[in-house]
């Protein structure tokens, strides 16, 4: 290659880098973000982080991993994926993994609370920033991550309860599907289900079943109940997955006379919401949680941010309930990976 096709070639990368940079930094400047901070936050050095949560076969992780990859673009950031494949002896043998190698920041979501404890202790212990995604890794007060970005589940749970309980006229019966016991926002999200149903004594709670966040044991679980109960008004399900799953067990049983609620508000339930296919869900705002621990943790690295000083040890990342009126402006959001 001549010296003169060597400029050329720098010039055009430098300018394209610039160009990234300056997209980010416009974006964030809209976000309310000082783009000055936003501009300072981009690493001059390709920087390498690794990201795990639960399992990419749920829609709500492949969509997080999209955006942490999107976001780590903008960033400069090299992003490692380790899967969870929505099992807690898989991830950890995948964390296990990640901790035996240098990372200048990681970011995680465990399947369940108290499995990653060891090998994330073990990253913390070698000074790298871990910021912790929608679930707890270990109680707060027990491990030090750089921060905990997660939405209010008991919040979550509750608005859709509410919606379904006073579209049924406060009374009637329902069914609550969780996902998996041990992780922290089913948790969340059954309290807040709970907190909702006892203050109307006219509805009936059937059953609360976990279905572990898995389609095919949401549909054997809904084979069952159809068959079992003649009436059933209203379902809340703690994901869209399972919701549609348990919607196509519905219509082939010709039961779609039971409005669905569920929680994340992907691409597939919001279009489920606009067709009145499910009725209400909540947006549990996976773009931005993902997003944003590229951005809490490209601001640990290049700009020095301390937990708790610079950013929260906790930051609510919650996101609205999600109906007809304004499906479309979330379809539009979660398209540019905003929330």
């Amino acid at each position: 290659m001549s010296g003169t096709d060597k400029t050329a070639t720098t010039r055009r990368d430098l300018l394209q880098a610039a160009g990234v940079a300056g997209a980010a930094t416009a974006l964030l400047g809209g976000l309310g973000i000082n783009p000055a901070l936003a501009a300072a936050a981009r690493s001059e050095k390709p920087l390498k982080a690794a990201f795990s949560n639960a399992g990419l076969q749920a829609t709500w992780c492949a969509q997080g991993k999209q955006a942490a990859e999107w976001w780590g673009k903008l960033f400069n950031v090299e992003v490692t994926w380790f899967d969870g494949q929505l099992d807690a002896v898989k991830q950890r043998a995948a964390i296990d993994n990640m901790a035996s190698q240098k990372w200048d920041f990681v970011a995680i979501q465990a399947f369940g609370i108290g499995t990653l404890t060891q090998p994330v202790q073990k990253m913390i212990d070698a000074g790298i920033p871990v910021i912790d995604m929608d679930t707890l890794i270990a109680p707060l007060d027990q491990i030090k991550v750089h921060s905990f970005l997660a939405p209010d589940n008991e919040f979550m749970g509750a608005s859709v309860t509410q919606a379904l309980c006073n579209a049924i006229g406060g009374k009637g019966k329902i069914i609550m599907t969780q996902g998996a016991l041990g992780h922290t926002g089913a948790q969340g999200r059954a309290k807040g289900f709970n907190t909702v149903v006892k203050q109307f004594p006219n509805i009936e709670v059937l059953d609360t079943q976990p279905a572990d966040w898995d389609v095919s044991k949401t549909a054997r679980l809904w084979e069952t109940y159809l068959t079992k109960h003649p009436q059933i008004d209203a379902a809340f399900f703690h994901n869209d997955d399972m919701a549609l799953a348990a919607y196509n067990i519905m219509k082939a049983r010709n039961r779609t006379n039971i409005l669905i609620g569920g929680v994340d508000a992907m691409p597939p339930a919001i279009q489920a919401v606009s067709e009145g296919r499910m009725f209400a869900t909540v947006r549990n705002p996976s773009c931005r949680i993902h997003g944003g621990a590229i951005v809490a943790g490209v601001a640990a690295v290049t700009a020095g941010e301390k937990s708790g000083q610079g950013i929260p040890k906790h930051v609510i990342t919650d996101g609205p309930v999600v109906t007809k009126a304004n499906a479309a402006g979330m379809q539009w959001m979660q398209d540019h990976f905003l929330i």
